[in-house]
């Protein structure tokens, strides 16, 4: 298929966000340079129907554009890959006028679904819909949502209404709904720019047709929608930034020398050999990426394998070569212009992010010895 947005992309990112990466990190912005430029571009829309103003592209495309923000900038990549998330569901489920907006990319959307009570758990919300005539009133303590204070709506999981089968409901939010209130700004380690606060909602009104998906459904749109592209994506940001890592590792040891003894860090065997395992965890990242991405668009029998699997690999690979950069790169690796601890930064989260890397093998080993994962 043509891969001219690729293109589009690449030059998005020379242009934009390649200049502001270092600043969105320093001063834990939000990336908003960036997402106008992917608007403007067409990218947010990237896989919202053709009809709907949207380009039709795949999930796989979708977890190329993150992977190759996250070589520039991490938090950029996550602020697209929530955005990929709530637009998929979006698109299978929203109105017409909401998938339009999507595909138009006038909407920024994001995924409201970690709860400060199940934590990690994803899939079991505790907060609550009421149903009052034509409108749902929501109750909840959300702990994590990326873009919290940018994103023009969420795709928000609850309970399901009183008397409703099932354990979770899906909603599209207005980020500006009348009791909602944002815990921000988000201070952390990395990912600075990704603007992830606490939500809470205190008798928020919504219309009743704002619901995404039947009642009680929500967990097999959870599993059915949300997982796999969430995971590629997620994948995608860890095996970016393994990607940029890796790059500016080598580059370092092949550029710096002993002058005393004309030779550069990449003469030493131990480099070179630590070098060689940042190659390879990625490489085999990429590979294990790509078959996902395959099985996905394939529907293959062995996809929920390979979509709990690759996450968890990606994530995990990611904190091994970011410390073998940061080992190989010495006391450089602490300057911000080398480029390696920044990203050092970013890769700690894949792994602690629902569901984390614990959750998933426990889940991978509950498939491969052919037990039920819930």
């Amino acid at each position: 298929m043509p891969t001219e947005f690729l293109e589009t992309l690449d030059h998005v990112i020379s242009e934009v966000v390649d200049p502001q990466a270092s600043v969105v990190d320093e001063t834990g912005a939000f990336p908003t340079a960036t997402i106008d430029a992917l608007r403007q571009q067409g990218l947010l829309g990237l896989i919202s129907a053709p009809e709907v103003g949207g380009m039709g592209r795949s999930w796989g495309d979708a977890a190329r554009v993150v992977e190759r923000l996250a070589r520039s900038c991490g938090s950029s990549a996550m602020v697209v890959c929530m955005h990929y998330c709530g637009a998929a569901v979006i698109e299978r489920f929203g109105g017409t006028d909401a998938r339009k907006a999507v595909g138009a990319g006038e909407l920024l959307t994001t995924l409201a679904f970690s709860e400060a009570g199940s934590r990690s758990h994803f899939w079991a919300p505790l907060s609550t819909a009421k149903s009052d005539g034509d409108q749902v009133v929501l109750d909840a303590n959300k702990s994590w949502v990326t873009s919290a204070s940018h994103a023009t709506a969420y795709v928000w999981s609850s309970q399901p209404s009183v008397g409703s089968e099932g354990t979770a409901t899906l909603w599209l939010v207005p980020r500006d709904a009348a009791g909602l209130a944002i815990a921000g700004p988000y201070r952390g380690l990395g990912l600075r720019g990704n603007d992830s606060a606490p939500v809470r909602a205190t008798g928020v009104r919504i219309p009743a047709a704002a619901r995404l998906g039947d009642d009680g459904q929500g967990f097999d749109v959870m599993m059915g929608t949300v997982l796999p592209i969430f995971q590629l994506c997620n994948a995608a940001g860890s095996l970016g930034l393994m990607e940029s890592i890796t790059t500016a590792s080598v580059a370092h040891c092949s550029g710096g020398r002993f002058e005393h003894l004309n030779s550069s860090l990449a003469d030493l065997p131990t480099i070179r050999a630590y070098l060689a395992r940042m190659r390879i965890e990625t490489d085999k990242v990429r590979t294990l990426w790509e078959d996902t991405i395959a099985a996905v668009e394939g529907g293959r029998e062995d996809t929920m394998l390979r979509v709990l699997q690759v996450k968890a690999a990606a994530a995990e690979s990611a904190l091994q070569v970011a410390s073998l950069g940061m080992r190989v790169c010495g006391g450089a690796a602490y300057r911000k212009e080398v480029g390696v601890e920044r990203r050092f930064r970013d890769a700690q989260a894949a792994s602690v992010m629902a569901p984390t890397t614990d959750v998933l093998y426990d889940f991978i080993g509950k498939a491969i010895c052919g037990q039920e994962l819930f």
